[in-house]
């Protein structure tokens, strides 16, 4: 049995950016999942290293590795790993899993329950030609700056839902073959999500729909989540409190009915859900200070009208020995909590409870310093301690089952040391450890510059070839590329989509942010609705409770950019080219891609991303 498996959807590459050429400010991009598997490759080969299963001859796994087939395909030959290269995909229209998280039928209205999927679809097929028009994909009352939308979005979306519900799968599966731990490899990223609310980058909500679907498939009925990105998931967390506030309805009907005599056939226990969280109160979707998205970040609640939420803030630490001290004492409250849900919803055995990890990487000390702009960054080694506490309390409560799925993480040197020592914490047995070194500056930047590609004519990107060096690399490095260009078989390239398209002039960019008293006049203001505590979703029907970003004044964007209008005294006004924002991963050129791009007729406002240094340990 494999000790861990490794799930990869390629179609989530197709999921892009295409209001204009420029990229250089998008930081949810596809080739973050490049970053991801260069940790992925590095971390199988030091895994491989301490189980002894590593030959030390890079060949003899790339002759294995050759055997496998196109296709969704899996294979334990990197054992004690096994790597799932998946083609899963499902309809957003029809999976009772999507419906049951973003089409659930709201019982005081009409609303087709269905109707956020269908727009979702929509604005994905229609994207071009709203474009084309001057207009944007998205529609005007939500946020601009943090959500984009092309014709393959759609490709990509149900194919990560997918292979979340296929790891699921595998990893609740009783034969001994299965392994019981997985990190699935996806984009775009989900806890921002609410019922109908897309904000964040998030347009689904990958975690939630995948306890959905191990619920309805697998009678699994009780979930835990850990999220552990540097922003607040509000979208997992209202999804969270509304699927608990049903089942406890739920099951104050069935007691009503016993209490009064009355006999009703046995139904099926409800989904409950354990929602806890460690991030950054100071940063999105709480930056602006706005009252309902820091209550709901603040909330802990445990069992009280059977709500089980969980929210711990990061705090300032001078050195790493402090970091740990907060460790203990603070972060480890939501395992501690996760315990006492554990508990106190038992049933006669541990088969009904399955573990999530919404894995994060932007609290990494290796992360933008736009994205981390408050200064609350966590070391790398929180990524490896951190799963092998979830992972215990997995095997306690839950037969050691656990799916983590991607979520942040943006510059690639964050990303890659955080798959890294996540997934060395995960692949490894209980017996074995890591070694800290493994991530640490030298051994980064080795590895950065072995998977670096190549610019040839047409600059496409991945693994070509590593560059010419006169040191001859350590057997770990030439292990770790060769694993890392057979996670990557066919080079990352944007899909040409025939001739380039003229859009009018538009004063959307993206991840701007709002000045001032805008959110007056903004039609997310204009159009929002109702305000509603999301702090604790009372007296809200199932179909009504969404993710407060909704509920905002005004559209929130995540941070890191400044405007003309925006940029504080001392401030430069051209970003460093030497930064990481164009990403030694992404070597894409204009003559490469046929996107929309603005006309010149207009000027638009000038956004500069504030990256900082490229991490320098």
């Amino acid at each position: 049995m494999a000790n861990a498996s490794i799930f990869i959807q390629d179609a989530c590459y197709q999921h892009r950016y295409i209001r204009s050429r420029d990229t250089s400010l998008i930081v949810e991009r596809p080739e973050r999942l490049i970053a991801a598997k260069i940790g992925l490759a590095a971390a199988v080969t030091r895994i491989q290293e301490v189980v002894g299963k590593s030959t030390g001859d890079p060949n003899d796994l790339v002759a294995a590795l050759d055997k496998l087939t196109l296709g969704s395909r899996s294979s334990d030959i990197t054992a004690p790993i096994n790597v799932v290269h998946s083609s899963a995909t499902l309809d957003i229209l029809n999976h009772p899993a999507v419906r049951f998280t973003h089409g659930f039928p709201d019982p005081n209205t009409a609303k087709d329950s269905n109707e956020y999927l269908r727009n979702l679809k929509k604005w994905s097929e229609d994207s071009i030609e709203k474009i084309s028009k001057g207009d944007s994909e998205i529609p005007q009352e939500l946020a601009q700056g943090d959500l984009y939308l092309c014709p393959e979005s759609l490709n990509a979306i149900q194919g990560a839902l997918g292979t979340v519900c296929e790891s699921i799968d595998t990893v609740v599966d009783p034969s001994p073959s299965s392994s019981k731990r997985a990190f699935v490899a996806i984009r775009p990223p989900g806890h921002h999500c609410g019922e109908d609310t897309p904000s964040g980058f998030c347009f689904v909500n990958n975690v939630i729909v995948g306890a959905a679907h191990a619920h309805l498939q697998h009678g699994i009925h009780r979930v835990v989540i850990f999220d552990i990105d540097l922003h607040h998931g509000n979208g997992t967390q209202s999804l969270a409190w509304a699927i608990n506030e049903e089942t406890q309805r739920q099951k104050l009907e069935a007691e009503a009915r016993i209490e009064a005599g009355n006999s009703f056939p046995a139904t099926i226990p409800g989904l409950q859900v354990y929602y806890s969280s460690i991030h950054d109160i100071l940063s999105y979707p709480c930056e602006d200070g706005t009252p309902s998205m820091v209550q709901a970040a603040s909330v802990s609640i445990s069992g009280a009208h059977g709500q089980w939420i969980e929210n711990v803030h990061l705090k300032d630490h001078a050195k790493e020995g402090d970091f740990w001290g907060l460790y203990e004492e603070h972060y480890k409250k939501i395992i501690h909590k996760a315990e006492e849900f554990v508990q106190s919803t038992a049933t006669k055995n541990n088969e009904d409870v399955l573990v999530f990890i919404s894995c994060g990487f932007d609290a990494s000390e290796h992360e933008y310093a736009s994205m981390s702009r408050h200064g609350r960054k966590v070391p790398t080694n929180f990524y490896a301690q951190f799963t092998r506490d979830a992972r215990a309390f997995a095997e306690k409560h839950a037969k050691g089952r656990i799916v983590s799925v991607l979520e942040g993480g943006y510059s690639d040197r964050a990303l890659i040391s955080g798959t890294f020592a996540h997934f060395c914490a995960l692949g490894l047995s209980e017996e074995r450890t890591w070694n800290e070194t493994w991530w640490n500056k030298d051994n980064l930047d080795a590895l950065q510059n072995a998977t670096k590609p190549k610019k040839p004519r047409g600059h496409v990107s991945g693994p070509l070839s590593a560059p010419k060096t006169d040191l001859e690399p350590e057997p770990w490095l030439k292990q770790a590329v060769s694993i890392f260009q057979h996670l990557e078989p066919i080079p990352f390239k944007t899909p040409r989509k025939g001739k380039s398209i003229l859009v009018e002039p538009s004063s959307r960019t993206l991840r701007q942010r709002k000045v001032g008293n805008a959110s007056s006049s903004s039609p997310a203001s204009a159009k929002s609705k109702p305000e509603k505590s999301e702090a604790t979703g009372k007296g809200m029907p199932r179909g009504k409770i969404n993710s407060s970003l909704s509920k905002s004044k005004g559209k929130k964007t995540k941070p890191g950019v400044v405007t003309e209008s925006t940029r504080s005294e001392g401030q430069a006004e051209d970003t460093d080219s030497s930064t990481e924002s164009s990403s030694t991963l992404s070597s894409m050129s204009d003559s490469d891609v046929d996107l929309p791009i603005s006309a010149p007729s207009k000027k638009l406002p000038r956004v500069i991303l504030k990256l900082g240094p490229p991490p320098n340990s």
